[in-house]
């Protein structure tokens, strides 16, 4: 329902202020103090025909809301109209809302005031009261000409508010096309597009965090509303692939799980099932499907904030590529706004496995400032000119935001009526323009966060029925565009992502604990299916307004991943229920201790291991090849480490993949070292160096005196032959001792005394 606000004009809050000054000196007020807002609300609810031919009444029918806090004396309301004719699509985009014009000052809708024209109502509008008026405006009291056009029509509340005269106070504007007597010369053939989505709300298997995605499969829901439009309509289907995903688990059954771990039983299962059926009904029955990148994800705060995130982007749309649906679906791309700038364009539109020329870009016109947007009257098919990509231009359809935007006033984008009004006048001109044989062609597709009930999208569907009208869907669009022209793309602020810097921290954090696990397994394609979902789940544009949802469902995720990464750990058995450091010794320069990985997931695993000081530089490890670990096993390495001091070392000990990404946390462990350094070692060899060689100095210089200095000098007569000495006499084996000291006589020679000195007191 389409409501404007007015301010009451000055005169009446001079009037009031009168009033104010009697209540500030103690009289009891009757009307409102200064500053009080006197507003009343007019809404056309119904508006017949909705394209009137010259000669046809018009009846108006709404309702009028006294917001204020006085009564208004004499109430009525009247039908009013702009005679300037609009003949164009940009004559219809040059309408004033008139913001800032003080209604006394509003002439862009004169009232009508003969014959039924207005209704006067029997009763005072009383504060909060509401009235409805049905008005039945005879053509020639419109005073316009037969002609084929649009023009601004409306109705308006007067009323006279406590000491003041009567005043305009309320209106409400919206357009009337009318079919004249200029023939429309050709069709207009339309796509209209229907975006199917819903925030993430699966959690893994068949738990979901709330029933919202229930609710709205129901046929009172916004998804149930909307699917049923396929019965009666050639539509085109917009659908996150992933919001498919969950609707089939729902299907098998599931589960609520509140914040606080508590489950409950599902009660959408029977809605899950009956909106899939007409699903696929509906595609059975000829209407297109265009799969968006998986989980719809927010294209341009993913590439604006680089990598790893912005990898993000390719693996959604692969995801999609891959997609199990048949028959065939178009792989397809939403866009919008400044997400609409050259260099996302060129970013998502391929570098994806499985991009293809048959891929749909579909970009709304809104991107486009008014004076630098394409023309639209002919087709929506264009090349756009993306320097920063790989091709030079990218195939896109371009989507006419005028199809949806309502008005003429504003805050009137998403009333069904207004939007129905505007479609209306927007394509009666374009039919108006040209000829038969150069039909013309329009994509309407509502922005994102528009219509949240379905119920303007609704009043697209029904339009589709205007005589002028030829329903097709976005292939048939671009196939009747063989050869598109160029036009640039729309300018773009720096950054232009939806999600929040929170939320682009939780998205990293799981990027890496999933990463870590695909890392770690031995066979990568093992990872389960529903981690890449869960991440790209968690970068879906329809997060925004949810961010305690967006938390929530982020945390949780993390929190299956990291449960899945922490049983493949170091095994430290814990004392008294707590862990604590992992002791080992370290005998000698080198050694080796013991650690044990235990690999407790159901898949196998790849690991290595490393251990880093913390508190000495001395401490050095040799590297660790990683090993495969079957589900259930434990492998024991032998750590080879040294140090070149004695003493404490604390290490932290951690669980790698083969790639060296950290698996878990690490564990402490305390290593005692005990050998001697290398000085010590250089201090000992010198001690040894010095006493082994005094001792043979001493040793040899003994052995040479002796042999210089005999005790018995041999006499000319028995001096032996040189050549044949005569043998040694070792008969004689006692001594002479001298018998005070015990020490051998002096002419005596102990035997063996070559050996005297080796462990002796002199050596």
């Amino acid at each position: 329902m389409f409501r404007r606000r007015l301010r009451l004009s000055a005169a009446a809050g001079a009037g009031l202020l009168v009033v104010a000054c009697a209540a500030f000196l103690g009289v009891q007020p009757t009307a409102a103090a200064p500053g009080d807002e006197l507003t009343v609300d007019v809404s056309i609810d119904s508006f017949a025909p909705v394209a009137p031919k010259p000669g046809n009444p018009v009846v108006i029918k709404g309702r009028v809301t006294n917001n204020s806090s006085v009564t208004f004396d004499e109430p009525q309301a009247l039908a009013c109209i702009d005679r300037t004719r609009l003949s164009s699509a940009a004559d219809i985009a040059d309408v004033s809302a008139e913001q800032d014009v003080a209604m006394r000052d509003r002439n862009s809708c004169a009232n009508l005031t003969d014959g039924t024209a207005f209704q006067p109502f029997e009763q005072p509008l009383a504060p909060k009261a509401s009235v409805e008026f049905t008005l039945t405006v005879p053509w020639e009291q419109w005073r316009i000409s037969d002609r084929t056009g649009a023009y601004v029509v409306g109705v308006v509340f007067r009323g006279q508010p406590p000491n003041s005269d009567r005043v305009t106070i309320g209106r409400a504007r919206t357009l009337m096309p009318v079919i004249g007597s200029d023939p429309l010369t050709r069709r207009v053939n339309t796509a209209l597009v229907i975006p199917l989505r819903h925030r993430p709300t699966q959690l893994g298997g068949s738990r979901f965090t709330n029933d919202s995605l229930a609710q709205s499969l129901s046929p009172t829901g916004s998804l149930g509303r909307l699917l049923a439009l396929g019965k009666q309509h050639k539509v085109t289907w917009l659908v996150d692939p992933a919001m498919l995903d969950e609707v089939r688990q729902m299907a098998k059954g599931y589960e609520i799980v509140d914040a606080g771990g508590q489950t409950a039983k599902g009660t959408g299962q029977a809605t899950a099932a009956a909106w899939l059926k007409e699903f696929e009904a509906s595609r059975i029955r000829g209407n297109q499907v265009v799969l968006l990148p998986y989980g719809d994800p927010d294209v341009a705060g993913l590439l604006d904030a680089g990598e790893p995130l912005k990898k993000l982007v390719a693996q959604a749309r692969t995801a999609t590529e891959r997609y199990n649906l048949a028959p065939a679906f178009t792989n397809g791309l939403w866009l919008e706004g400044g997400a609409a700038a050259s260099r996302y364009l060129a970013a998502a539109s391929g570098g994806f496995a499985g991009a293809t020329d048959q891929d749909l870009n579909l970009v709304s016109s809104s991107s486009w400032s008014a004076d630098d947007g394409p023309a639209l009257t002919n087709s929506p098919v264009y090349d756009v000119i993306t320097p920063e990509g790989p091709n030079r231009t990218v195939r896109t359809v371009i989507a006419d935001s005028a199809l949806t935007s309502g008005g003429p006033d504003a805050d009137s984008d998403d009333s069904p009526l207004q939007v129905r009004q505007r479609f209306a006048a927007e394509t009666a001109l374009i039919a108006a323009e040209g000829n038969d044989k150069n039909p013309a062609t329009v994509v309407a597709l509502p922005p994102r966060g528009w219509d949240v009930e379905g119920q303007a999208t609704a009043a697209l569907a029904g339009s589709l029925s205007l005589s002028w009208i030829t329903a097709t869907d976005v292939a048939q669009a671009v196939a009747s565009t063989p050869r598109p022209p160029t036009t640039k793309a729309p300018a773009a602020p720096k950054s232009n992502g939806g999600l929040t810097g929170a939320q682009l921290d939780g998205i990293k954090r799981l990027d890496e604990a999933t990463t870590t696990m695909q890392n770690l397994l031995a066979n990568p394609d093992d990872l389960l299916q529903v981690m890449p979902q869960a991440l790209l789940r968690s970068t879906s544009t329809t997060w925004r307004g949810f961010p305690d949802e967006a938390r929530y469902f982020a945390a949780v995720e993390l929190g299956s991943v990291n449960l899945q990464l922490n049983k493949v750990h170091l095994v430290n058995n814990p004392v008294n229920g707590e862990r604590r450091e992992i002791k080992v010794n370290l005998a000698g320069s080198k050694g080796t201790f013991p650690l044990t990985i235990t690999n407790s997931t159901q898949w196998s695993v790849r690991v290595g291991i490393i251990v880093t000081p913390a508190n000495r530089t001395d401490l050095r490890i040799e590297p660790q090849q990683s090993r495969i670990l079957a589900a259930g096993q434990k492998w024991t390495p032998r750590i080879n480490a040294s140090a070149e001091q004695n003493g404490l070392i604390r290490a932290n000990a951690q669980v790698i993949t083969s790639s060296g990404r950290p698996v878990g946390d690490s564990e402490e462990l305390l290593i005692q070292a005990s050998q001697y350094g290398s000085v010590g070692w250089v201090l000992v060899g010198a001690a040894c160096a010095l006493l082994f060689g005094t001792s043979f100095v001493r040793i040899y210089r003994r052995i040479r005196t002796e042999r210089q200095s005999p005790s018995h000098p041999p006499t000319e007569a028995t001096t032996p032959d040189p050549l044949h000495p005569a043998p040694l006499d070792t008969t004689t084996t006692d001594t002479t001792t001298d018998t005070t000291t015990g020490d051998p006589a002096p002419d005596e020679l102990p035997e063996a005394s070559l050996t005297e000195g080796v462990g002796s007191k002199d050596g």
